[in-house]
């Protein structure tokens, strides 16, 4: 008698699919394109290329696993890494959601409520890309306003200051390392941008981790 398929064995059968099936998909259209225009790539500087660059996007999507799964739970990161955008979208969905719904991450209800957030995040997200692809050229003229401009400059700043201020006022002891660690380094280091997300994200988990462990041991927690 064939066993029946749990909720989690369909999240991770279906996951591992269409993550496959995007892979593919993703690496076939460089690969059409090369052979219909006849422009194949220059493979010794592809490959010194990568040697220069792929290990860094590997140790990247390595910590970034690590990091992301148990804050969005089974379904909602593989629907995270295939639409991307984890950091500034996908994932601040996923945590005011469980905020709102008062339940865990790693709980039955927290894996359920992660998932639909960030589906839902992921629907209005192509909605709005394809509202403006189709309204880009009549709102140009209102987009470039400079009167517009800086407020276009602090939509990722308020997002995420809204979001903190809730965590940070749940365990405001917690949040001091983290927070002056990072705006310790971007201030030292101007070189840090919004390019260093992928890396300076997980390096700030992993260093509040390490920190709450310490504070915890100490009683101070």
């Amino acid at each position: 008698m064939k066993k029946e398929m749990t909720y989690m064995d369909q999240v991770h059968s279906w996951g591992l699919r269409w993550n496959m099936f995007v892979m593919v998909l993703l690496l076939a259209f460089p690969v059409v394109v090369a052979i219909l225009f006849r422009a194949l790539p220059d493979w010794r500087g592809l490959i010194f290329g990568l040697i220069a660059t792929a290990p860094m996007y590997w140790a990247v999507g390595v910590i970034e696993t690590f990091t992301y799964i148990p804050m969005l739970g089974a379904g909602g990161s593989y629907l995270s890494f295939v639409t991307g955008n984890i950091s500034n979208l996908k994932l601040p969905c996923a945590l005011n959601a469980l905020e709102q719904a008062d339940v865990k991450a790693n709980s039955d209800e927290g894996e359920v409520v992660s998932t639909i957030a960030i589906a839902t995040s992921s629907i209005v997200t192509t909605i709005i890309i394809i509202l403006g692809v189709v309204l880009l050229v009549p709102l140009s003229p209102i987009l470039n306003s400079p009167v517009l401009e800086p407020a276009f400059a602090q939509i990722l700043p308020a997002l995420f200051g809204g979001l903190g201020v809730v965590f940070v006022s749940r365990n405001w002891k917690i949040a001091i390392a983290p927070v002056s660690l990072m705006l310790i380094l971007f201030i030292a280091v101007p070189a840090l941008n919004a390019g260093t997300v992928g890396i300076m994200v997980p390096v700030s988990v992993l260093f509040t981790l390490g920190v709450s462990r310490l504070l915890y041991k100490k009683g101070w927690l």
